[in-house]
């Protein structure tokens, strides 16, 4: 998703700060970080191909979704071609009144469907929540705040009206630290992103809306993504990006959340702008047909991006359900399907129980979260926040009642102060500075990002500036603020309520006030951030993805003024990923660093409850902080590398990203993945392993029943017209005919010019099954569970607190990782209490990509378990039995 009704340039240029520019680094990948593994080597080549696979399979209600394929299978068999063609296309950009909707079937009471970010709350509407980051979930290692988190966004879309939630993200995963929209994902450890989507979709799904895991795959940058994006800021590309990706690194790390969120029951996922193996995503047949509606036996519909839909009978046979926001280019009134589309179905090049299939998916999805009982009229308007305007804001159109004003925040400002509090993760603390004891003699407040933005919390459409403090990130990933309330805020009223000194200065390069201020306080926090976001938006020189991971605004010096003039300065980064701290964790001036994220619209209260000890702080670094950039293995491509041809990035590091990759270099991190301190102390003890299953895996075998057909075509073109004395809306994509001659309806010049169309691509007959598929997730046998660990968990302090143990598993391999996360827990302890942490290790956590028989195997080598506080602390171990 890109662009808004105020950025329908190709792109916008901010400058809100000054500096954080760096040159770039020219590779993807570091001298160095190359994967061991030879199938990676083979598997991540410039100029790949992806192969194909063909036919698309069609969905067969597995898994818990029959019901909801019975009622949509019944649906759809009443439908004409035109309306299972406007289920399938969007109406275009800004021809309704949400991001993206198809076309309704006002016969039978069923209208559009509407589609709207954002993975942080309603975008582009009032009356509604921001809450926490996906990066912020994943900080606080907790399953129920993820679920709680889904629920409640899931309860502000209903109520606005939404039927698809454009969320949650697991593409980026990660790979770089400056993607520019890793905040809106999770993690770039694919256990816990996995973890935390699956409960996502859940919880969303739980309200009765649609959720749509995105973006798929290999999205991990977002220099070069789109054509006239990328020429807007002077890069002549005549493709987008292809990630070259081998078949162990896509199953083992990017595809492995996708899984979770599959198995967990999401209705929709949205196909990528990018290539993987020099495909497009949204037409890529391994990707969609083989892996994700085969393997994966993924029931939902595919949806493309907005803008990452290339191509019409293309796509479709290659199992894209949805074309979004479904013209060509923005408001150009053209589309790849649509009319083009009931042309496809006609002349029989896009068989019949395709397009059938394409319908019932969408259908299915709306009756397995229970639309049909729980659907609200959508009551916002995308375009405007004015009550009145026009329906078909392109068209001006339609001039009516567009916004209800619907408060739809409930008390989900607690959860999302609770979740920013949570999700505060303290790095250092020397001599317990913190908590703090509001009693304090002179506290000071330093940095922009403690204060206001001075437009506004929203002044900055799309988030796309750096002003104030860093609530949220920039892109169709934000929402608008009902509040803000920043550090300054929060901790004004905090000390002021105690009767102390507080006095506070936003001004980054007011040095010598800085200096006059530091040098009175008694405590003095300092607050910096780093910033990115999505690449339709420029923030001082950083399109998208960040040009370095250093401090924005000056922190660096404005954190090493005021820390010469205070010998008890805190630092709080809000941040959307890694940043460099410099030497602040041995400088003894600086007495505590925080990292609070991206915390939502409670960010001062939630940082305040931390610094202040009302919540002890149990949240875990969900990345890797490093000591400098170079110690990553990968990196941005940030010029084009094969002249105006599609960008070619090799990920030949493999499965070795993040913390993956600095154990395999052996290098040191500033602050390793799973690192977090608290106000208490814990010790791990007790370390056991249970085998609870010794069954064998046995590969899914059979074949699937021919795909159905639900409904005959008519093929009188006649029936396929625009209706006598209708009035289409100006640039808006119908199912219509123009003409009763098909050639002349498609308006293709070649139209008569015999085409590709793939081998098997039209075959409706029954089809083998996918020895790694079975049910949604994949092979229902890989989530049986072999192994049951437990551990004791002691708190060894005078609090209570939160620990997070971690469960860590070495396969063993010489291409494999040291170590890699299988399993979390956050466990809340009393003092002088103890708590046992328990994981189930399943057939998937301890197996490896089998490249040769396509499927998961436990290999031969010997396993090792370790359990600990963080990825470098794991004083428990075990030998697998």
């Amino acid at each position: 998703m890109w662009l808004t009704p105020l950025l329908l340039a190709v792109a916008t240029v901010v400058h809100a700060q000054d500096g954080n520019f760096s040159a770039p680094f020219p590779n993807s990948t570091y001298p160095g970080a190359a994967s061991p593994d030879p199938d990676t080597a083979a598997g991540s080549q410039s100029f790949q191909s992806s192969p194909p696979y063909y036919p698309s399979p069609w969905g067969s209600g597995s898994g818990d979704w029959s019901d909801a394929y019975v009622k949509a299978r019944a649906f759809v068999s009443q439908l004409t071609l035109l309306e299972k063609v406007n289920l399938t296309t969007g109406v275009g950009w800004e021809g309704e009144r949400c991001v993206g909707q198809n076309g309704a079937i006002p016969r039978l009471g069923f209208r559009s469907l509407c589609m709207q970010d954002s993975p942080v709350g309603v975008r582009l509407t009032d009356f509604n929540s921001v809450f926490p980051a996906g990066v912020n979930v994943a900080a606080t290692f907790d399953r129920g705040m993820a679920y709680a988190r889904g629920v409640a966004m899931g309860e502000e879309h209903r109520g606005k009206g939404t039927d698809v939630q454009l969320g949650p993200v697991a593409g980026p995963l990660g790979r770089v630290p400056e993607g520019g929209r890793n905040w809106e994902g999770f993690s770039p450890d694919p256990v816990l992103t996995g973890v935390l989507i699956a409960q996502t979709v859940q919880g969303i799904q739980s309200a009765g809306v649609i959720a749509c895991a995105k973006h798929y795959i290999g999205n991990e940058q977002e220099h070069f993504r789109q054509l006239l994006e990328a020429a807007g800021f002077g890069f002549t590309i005549n493709d987008s990006y292809s990630s070259n990706i081998d078949d162990v690194t896509l199953h083992e790390l990017y595809l492995w959340p996708f899984a979770d969120a599959v198995r967990a029951g999401v209705g929709s996922i949205m196909c990528s702008y990018n290539q993987v193996n020099n495909s497009y995503s949204c037409q890529n047949s391994h990707l969609q047909n083989y892996i994700l509606k085969g393997e994966l036996g993924f029931q939902g519909f595919i949806m493309s991006d907005w803008g990452a839909h290339h191509s019409g009978v293309g796509s479709a046979l290659a199992g894209l359900d949805m074309s979004m926001p479904g013209d060509l280019a923005f408001d150009s009134g053209t589309s790849f399907w649509g009319a083009n589309l009931t042309v496809a179905v006609l002349n029989g090049t896009v068989p019949e129980w395709r397009i059938d299939d394409m319908a019932t998916r969408i259908v299915a999805a709306w009756y397995y979260v229970g639309r049909d009982t729980k659907a609200v009229p959508i009551n916002f308007d995308s375009w405007t926040t004015d009550t009145y305007g026009y329906e078909h804001f392109v068209a001006m159109e339609g001039y009516t009642l567009v916004n209800e004003h619907v408060d739809v925040r409930g008390d989900h400002g607690a959860l999302i102060r609770q979740i920013g509090a949570a999700s505060t993760v303290l790095l250092k603390n020397t001599n317990s500075a913190l908590p703090l004891k509001g009693t304090e003699k002179f506290t000071a407040v330093f940095g922009e990002d403690a204060g206001d933005n001075p437009y506004g919390p929203n002044g900055c459409s799309d988030r796309g500036c750096d002003n104030g403090t860093l609530g949220m990130a920039w892109g169709s990933g934000s929402a608008n603020f009902p509040y803000l309330v920043t550090p300054e805020t929060a901790i004004q009223n905090e000390v002021l309520s105690n009767n102390g000194v507080f006095q506070s200065l936003t001004d980054n390069y007011a040095f010598m006030q800085i200096e006059a201020l530091a040098g009175q306080a008694s405590v003095a926090i300092v607050f910096v951030n780093s910033d990115s976001g999505e690449g339709y938006i420029e923030v001082d020189g950083n399109i998208g993805d960040r040009n370095n991971i250093t401090l924005w605004g000056g922190g660096d010096y404005l954190i090493q003024n005021v820390s010469g003039y205070c010998n008890n300065t805190i630092v709080v980064v809000h941040s959307t990923g890694p940043v460099l701290l410099g030497n602040y964790s041995d400088n003894p001036n600086v007495t505590a660093i925080l990292w609070a994220g991206i915390p939502g619209e409670e960010s001062g209260n939630s940082i305040t409850d931390v610094l202040y000890g009302r919540v002890n702080p149990g949240a875990k670094l969900p990345f890797t902080m490093a000591a400098v950039r170079e110690d990553y293995s990968t990196d941005i491509l940030y010029l084009p590398n094969e002249g105006t041809g599609a960008p070619q990035i090799d990920f030949t590091e493999g499965v070795f990203i993040d913390y993956r990759g600095f154990d395999h270099k052996d290098t040191t991190p500033l602050y390793e993945f799973g690192f977090g301190l608290s106000y208490t102390t814990f010790s791990y003890s007790n370390l056991q392993i249970v085998k609870t299953n010794t069954s064998m895996y046995t590969p899914n075998t059979g074949m699937s029943a021919a795909a159905p057909v639900l409904s005959t075509v008519d093929n009188n073109t006649m029936d396929y017209l625009f209706p006598a004395n209708f009035t289409p809306v100006y640039l808006y994509i119908y199912p219509y005919l123009n003409f009763t001659d098909l050639e002349a309806s498609a308006n293709e010049t070649d139209y008569a010019t015999p085409g590709y169309i793939p081998a098997g691509s039209q075959d409706g007959s029954p089809q083998p099954f996918i020895p790694a598929g079975g049910a949604p997730g994949g092979n229902p046998e890989l989530y049986d569970v072999l192994y049951q660990v437990t551990a004791t968990i002691t708190n060894n302090g005078s609090v209570a607190g939160d620990e997070v143990p971690q469960l860590y598993l070495s396969l063993g391999g010489p291409s494999d990782p040291k170590a890699v996360l299988r399993g979390f827990e956050r466990l809340s302890i009393q003092p002088g209490m103890s708590a046992t942490f328990t994981v189930d290790l399943t057939r998937r956590d301890v197996s490896n990509w089998d490249t040769t028989a396509q499927n998961w195997a436990i290999s031969t080598y010997p396993k090792t378990v370790f359990v600990g506080s963080s990825s470098r602390n794991l004083p428990l171990s075990m030998a697998l039995p």
